[in-house]
């Protein structure tokens, strides 16, 4: 079973940077990937970012493109996801999900298995 755990949320002001990590464990890292996932208030979970962990891929939701980046740490089981440029639309609850396979997906279903979610929060 992995378990995974994010951090690093909080209140910013519009402009402002992030830095979420997702911690990972329970399995060592071979053919897998991690995507990141976040839910505004009343609005539908969407994809936001994947890496895969063996070959470091990345991929981005247009809305995020140029301002967010996605990256891992092997040694340390974690994964980031740094937010920067900060925008009252990004407020939302991210979440970061883990997947076996060799490449990053977009689809949530994909995702076997999920943290409990992290509050980001831009401010105008």
């Amino acid at each position: 079973q992995v378990q995974l755990v994010e951090s690093g949320g909080g209140l910013v002001q519009a402009g402002d940077s992030l830095r979420l990590s997702c911690s990972i464990s329970g399995r060592t890292f071979g053919s897998s990937a991690v995507g990141w996932f976040r839910q505004a208030p009343g609005k539908e979970r969407e994809f936001v970012a994947a890496i895969t962990l063996n070959g470091g891929w990345t991929n981005y939701a247009d809305s995020v493109k140029g301002r967010f980046t996605v990256s891992r740490d092997i040694a340390k089981n974690t994964v980031y996801l740094q937010l920067n440029n900060l925008k009252p639309e990004d407020t939302a609850v991210y979440y970061c999900a883990f997947k076996y396979g060799a490449t990053w997906n977009e689809r949530q279903d994909s995702y076997p298995n999920w943290g409990q979610g992290t509050q980001v929060t831009a401010s105008s």
